[in-house]
């Protein structure tokens, strides 16, 4: 029987990967944790990007609100302005 880490036909991907796997065991629990809240926190986090996305959309609906109400107005006081009347 040989030793299980006797293989010489190791890539250098999988040697990293040894490595980087026993620099891991070397952090503490609460670090662990804090990291992972961390990389949840910033995948959950609202961007800058989206932020703007939905103000433009905002911005863009009561423009929209604002002219249909304006443009409703402005031909009802056209009606009634009757140029025979003077």
């Amino acid at each position: 029987m040989g030793r299980k880490d006797a293989s010489t036909a190791r890539t250098p991907v999988d040697q990293y990967r040894k490595q980087i796997g026993k620099q891991d065991y070397k952090k503490t629990r609460p670090m662990l944790r804090a990291t992972r809240l961390k990389a949840e926190a910033k995948k959950t986090a609202l961007g800058v990007k989206e932020v703007a996305l939905v103000l433009a959309a905002i911005l863009v609906f009561l423009l929209a609100f604002y002219a249909f109400f304006y443009l409703n107005i402005s031909n009802e006081v056209d009606l009634d302005l009757d140029p025979a009347e003077n």
